[in-house]
């Protein structure tokens, strides 16, 4: 069984107060859910159409397990803090092998 892994790029943050009060219980629930976050902060370098965003990457023992964290109660009701705060584009994937 493969890994599965969030890959969140963070967009425009318009209140970095409101998505630090998400960070914490984010955090609590992923790992609640056996996520563990292994890429956090800006890119060192950006290439072709690399933004300079904040990127996150989460790993999870399978990909089912990402969804079902990602999808689950405790973590869905974290995401009431980046409502009008901040946008980003998360991604589901399995590692390859």
């Amino acid at each position: 069984m493969n890994k599965g892994y969030w890959v969140i790029a963070w967009g425009v943050i318009s209140d970095p107060v409101a998505v630090e009060r998400y960070v914490a219980p984010a955090t609590e629930a992923i790992v609640a859910h056996g996520g563990r976050v292994v890429v956090g902060g800006e890119p060192a370098r950006t290439y072709e159409q690399g933004l300079a965003s904040r990127i996150v990457v989460v790993e999870f023992d399978s990909l089912q397990a990402a969804i079902s964290a990602y999808e689950s109660q405790d973590y869905q009701a974290t995401l009431h803090h980046l409502v009008g705060a901040a946008t980003r584009d998360v991604r589901i994937v399995e590692a390859i092998g």
